[in-house]
């Protein structure tokens, strides 16, 4: 019988994936700063056409989701994340070529519906590469490297289009399938190994209604949606908080985005490593991150209501703020993510991760409409709503703690049994209360 990786280890040469996101996130990197742009050079079309297009193909892509996670459950990890890098090295490599709408529209949702996917499947695959703490390390791994990956791939763009003129941004476009191509040949190594009943090739009766039934894991998902709008506070509500009710510079902006891919970048290993070795439930892990989210956010608040004139406190207050948001999402990120893969059951992961996926999609698909509807009422009250939301969440995850696996709460020790304070537990089972292992048996004197 095939087992699965000693708990808190992984498969020889999982690193490979951190690795391999690293070099897809310089492709990633190469474009996404510049988004409209990017297409609108490369394929020639206008601005309102092509946000119109990629506001499109990205809701329908939305769709791929629960192919993905079925697909997963089936053929295994790995060869979906071969396939969808393999949609992408052919999409880039196209986008210069699809100069007629048609011809863009239909390279951009496949390109999507492949982007869609791949956060499940990648998250699925560190579930067949490690167990235990190895997951949390390997998921704070793969995140560094590949905002890390982000960031050099902006910095190159930068450099080949400020060389090559326009031209660069086909240059670009063709990094970015080269990335992705890379990307996938680091992969082909990997041996991930699933435990028995998630074999691939098995089909898994029931499907997305044993992923309905599971109560707590719903629970999980609802949680990671409220948490999710935190994530799109940095990309769609920061600048529009600067430069529209603080009227900040609007370099503020960039530069508040580039600091927090730095941090997550050079920090991200660390901090994840601390929280590890302090033992931390992976729950309340993940509802402080949360809290530092909020406690960001009051400061926003604090911020918009003084409103001060001089520049540099300006300035220095949002230094302030965007590190304790940064420090939430480097505590938030690996805790709540290897949770949905730890808490996932194993024949049904990829359906189950597919649907956590599809809150970050929703997240972001709301988020400017939400935001600007609250900005437009007063410049404090979206900072209000995401406090409330951040204290929502992390309530759901300290109330749904103890009716998730033990081995989804906190790393497995040796040996399978894992002592939490007062709870033991064996692997599949939640977190119980139990006579603590350092107190005499009852009955017995312990004078």
């Amino acid at each position: 019988m095939t087992t699965g990786p000693k708990r808190g280890r992984g498969t020889p040469g999982e690193w490979a994936l951190p690795v391999a996101a690293a070099v897809n996130g310089v492709g990633t990197g190469m474009y996404i700063p510049f988004s409209l742009v990017f297409f609108h050079h490369i394929t020639g079309l206008g601005f309102a056409v092509v946000g119109a297009v990629l506001t499109v193909t990205g809701l329908a892509g939305l769709v791929a989701l629960p192919w993905a996670g079925a697909a997963v459950d089936r053929y295994g990890a790995k060869r979906v994340q071969l396939a969808l890098y393999g949609v992408r090295v052919v999409g880039f490599a196209l986008y210069p070529l699809a100069h007629a709408l048609w011809a863009f529209a239909a390279v951009a949702l496949v390109t999507a519906a492949a982007d869609r996917a791949a956060p499940a499947a990648q998250q699925s695959l560190i579930g067949e590469l490690a167990r235990g703490a190895g997951r949390d390390r390997l998921q704070a791994a793969t995140r560094a490297l590949q905002n890390g990956g982000n960031g050099a791939g902006a910095l190159l763009a930068s450099l080949v289009i400020g060389l090559a003129g326009d031209a660069g941004y086909r240059y670009a476009a063709w990094g970015n399938a080269l990335s992705y191509a890379l990307a996938a040949l680091l992969l082909l190594p990997l041996r991930p190994v699933r435990d028995g009943g998630g074999a691939p090739g098995t089909r898994v009766k029931a499907g997305y209604r044993l992923v309905v039934a599971d109560r707590p894991f719903l629970v999980v998902i609802g949680a990671n949606f409220l948490n999710a709008l935190n994530y799109s506070a940095l990309s769609v509500l920061f600048p529009l908080f600067i430069v529209g009710w603080l009227h900040g510079p609007d370099a503020l902006t960039g530069g508040a985005f580039a600091l927090n891919t730095a941090l997550c970048a050079c920090a991200g290993i660390f901090v994840g490593g601390r929280v590890r070795r302090a033992g931390a439930r992976r729950t309340r892990a993940a509802a402080l991150g949360g809290a530092l989210f909020a406690l960001s956010f009051v400061a926003q608040v604090v911020l918009g209501t003084v409103r001060p004139d001089t520049g540099w406190v300006v300035d220095a207050a949002l230094v302030a703020v965007v590190c304790v948001y940064t420090l939430g999402e480097l505590i938030h990120s690996p805790a709540a993510e290897v949770l949905a893969v730890s808490a996932a059951p194993e024949a049904v992961r990829g359906r189950c991760l597919a649907a956590y996926q599809m809150s970050w999609s929703l997240a972001k698909a709301v988020a400017p409409s939400l935001f600007t509807g609250l900005l437009a009422v007063d410049g404090r009250v979206p900072w209000v709503f995401l406090i409330a939301t951040s204290a929502v969440a992390a309530g759901l995850l300290l109330r749904v703690e103890r009716h998730l696996p033990v081995e989804a709460v906190v790393p497995a020790a040796p040996g399978g049994v894992t002592v939490v304070g007062d709870a033991v537990s064996r692997p599949g089972h939640a977190l119980t209360p139990a006579v603590s292992l350092n107190s005499p048996s009852p009955g017995t004197n312990s004078s």
